[in-house]
């Protein structure tokens, strides 16, 4: 049940009522005082606790405390058996410790898994319909017995008996722990401890009587017609005496109880004014100056009686929210404490009800006592959370590693349940670690695919590079082809312009043979047809006559002249018929030759032969 993992149960074996017993009560935390420690104690507040632990001055039991322990200590004997057939186990009382916590047991199994606890049966009991409905008086006890002990459960009865040991009633409920309601106690304990050592003896506890008042002389008056006995004066001035006296600074529970006081007394004078008056009247018929007297007293006493009605509503205003103030001050002063222990977070917090806790408070100690109990618990549950923040950082701290950054809203979330939080921690921090790797993988993915886009482009490189040296030597290899068969063509066409420059020399000497014949021929002709114009008689037309003119044109580059041309006898090829032929046979083979060679005819010409026409049309001229 305690903090500290290195505290463990034991059991004692001590008899109630021995000083062992006392002395082991005195030095530790038992379960039954839980509940004032708490403050739902009916029987003692938290501050009567406190100053008894401090002090260790117990007050003394009286008869009737003495007679309700010793009937539950006889209930109880007799209604062990009835617990131990629910149960179905027997039932051992025993004295057991967890650290300074302790707890007297009215039962306990052996096994330790189910304890007992009995209570004289009461209304508020018989309204219950399970544990969980009993009063926290009753459920706070419980809860350390079981934490103590590490109890699965335990059986709550309640019996009452007659004095012959007769059973009359019972009710027995199960309660299952409350985990929470443990932590409530053991933070309460621990606040308890800090309260004790920081104890400061109190003034004594006086109970406060009003102290005697100066009483107001009582009002006589006598009349038979007249007024024939008052002491009227007198008791004015008494009433005024009275009144002066009354004091209207309330500090004290005395001063506050004197003060009723003083308004009880002074109504009871505005009372007795009125009833004198009434005596009065009924005496006599003209009572003014009198009733005029008597009215101005009881105005007198009636004006002071509110006054202070008014100021004691008001002092015990303000004296309540100064104590209200007080407990707020004394717990935001407990905050700021522990916010400082979990800096730079802060501590979420609710100030405790105190205006509720001091509602219907009469007198200043009670009032004290519920804000004094309410400030504890509201320590104790600010001091509880501090706890638990602090495991939550360690556990934080831990585990975070380098995450810290990712928990800029701790003040947040450091307020959820430990699972919870724990979860939201984790969580943030895989999703972290899964978004790092998904960015380190896609980086590693980028490095790569630069890699190898750059290995691809290298071998693109190197392969292009390979490629261009192979076309390069390809280009080379098909120049030097290409310069070996254009050799080799020229070559060729080297030796077939050879040849064919040869044939042409062989024609061109057979041309020119044969032009020397056709010449002479010509002259020949041309000479007859000379002879015959000098001689007037026409002629036969000689053979070839017309190429002769033709002939005689070309040379002369002129057009031919018409002539008439005489009928006659001609050969089957005249002498330029022949040419023709031979020209046009010598155009084809030259036309093929040229194509052979892949060259126009009229290059092929100029570079194999040139045919000196012009000296041909020379000579011609000549002979002609």
């Amino acid at each position: 049940m305690q903090r500290d993992p290195n505290i463990h149960r034991e059991i004692h074996d001590l008899l109630p009522g021995t000083p062992e017993w006392h002395a082991f009560r005195a030095d530790h935390y038992g379960a039954s005082e839980a509940p004032a420690m708490i403050g739902c104690s009916p029987y003692k507040t938290r501050t009567e606790l406190i100053r008894e632990r401090a002090t260790g001055i117990k007050p003394e039991v009286d008869a009737f405390a003495q007679k309700r322990f010793d009937d539950g200590h006889k209930f109880e004997a007799l209604a062990r058996p009835l617990a131990e057939t629910i149960i179905g186990m027997d039932l051992y009382p025993v004295t057991a410790s967890l650290g300074k916590m302790s707890a007297s047991f009215d039962g306990l199994t052996m096994c330790e898994t189910v304890v007992w606890e009995h209570k004289t049966l009461n209304d508020q009991i018989r309204a219950c319909e399970t544990a969980a409905d009993l009063p926290l008086v009753y459920r706070v006890q419980m809860e350390q017995q079981v934490g103590i002990v590490s109890a699965e459960k335990a059986l709550f009865s309640a019996t009452r008996w007659d004095d012959a040991g007769n059973l009359l009633e019972e009710k027995h409920m199960w309660y299952a722990p409350d985990l929470a309601l443990r932590a409530k106690i053991i933070a309460g304990w621990e606040q308890f401890e800090i309260d004790v050592a920081n104890y400061t003896p109190a003034e004594p506890e006086v109970k406060h009587v009003a102290a005697p008042a100066l009483a107001l002389p009582a009002l006589v008056i006598r009349a038979r017609g007249e007024v024939v006995q008052s002491n009227l004066p007198a008791f004015k001035a008494g009433a005024e005496q009275f009144l002066a006296n009354i004091k209207t600074v309330l500090e004290t529970d005395e001063d506050f109880i004197e003060a009723d006081q003083a308004v009880k007394d002074c109504e009871k004078a505005e009372a007795n004014i009125e009833q004198a008056k009434k005596a009065v009247i009924a005496e006599m018929a003209s009572v003014d100056d009198v009733l005029r007297v008597a009215d101005q007293v009881k105005e007198l006493i009636r004006a002071r009686r509110l006054t202070l009605t008014s100021l004691i509503d008001a002092e015990k205003k303000n004296r309540r929210e100064t104590i209200v103030n007080e407990g707020k001050r004394d717990f935001l002063a407990h905050v700021a404490k522990l916010d400082a222990e979990i800096a730079p977070l802060r501590l979420p917090h609710q100030v405790p009800d105190f205006a509720g806790a001091a509602k219907g408070k009469r007198t200043i100690k009670g009032l004290q006592d519920a804000v004094s109990t309410t400030l504890a618990n509201g320590k104790v549950a600010a001091s509880q959370t501090v706890a638990d923040i602090r495991a939550k950082l360690a556990w934080f701290s831990a585990n975070v590693g380098e995450h810290r950054g990712l928990f800029s809203d701790l003040q947040q979330i450091i307020v959820k349940a430990s699972e919870d939080f724990q979860l939201i921690v984790t969580s943030r921090i895989d999703k972290k670690k899964a978004d790092d790797k998904a960015k380190e993988d896609a980086l590693r993915e980028q490095i790569a695919a630069q890699e190898q886009a750059k290995a691809e482009a290298a071998a693109a490189a190197k392969l292009a590079a390979e490629r261009q040296a192979d076309a390069d030597r390809a280009a080379a290899a098909a120049q030097a082809e290409r310069e070996r068969v254009a050799a080799a063509e020229k070559a060729e066409r080297d030796r077939v312009a050879a040849a064919t420059k040869a044939q042409l020399e062989q024609k061109a000497a057979a041309a020119g043979t044969a032009r020397q014949h056709t010449v002479e021929s010509a002259l020949a002709a041309a000479n007859r047809l000379a002879a015959q114009d000098r001689a007037g008689t026409p002629a036969p037309a000689a053979s070839g006559s017309a190429d002769v003119q033709r002939t005689a044109s070309f040379y002369n580059d002129q057009p031919l002249r018409a002539a008439p041309v005489p009928a006659a006898a001609t050969t089957s090829d005249g002498l330029f018929d022949a040419a023709d032929r031979e020209t046009q046979q010598d155009i084809e083979f030259l036309t093929s030759l040229a194509s052979a060679a892949g060259l126009p005819l009229a290059v092929l010409l100029d570079r194999l032969v040139v045919i000196d026409i012009a000296t041909l049309r020379a000579e011609l001229r000549a002979a002609a």
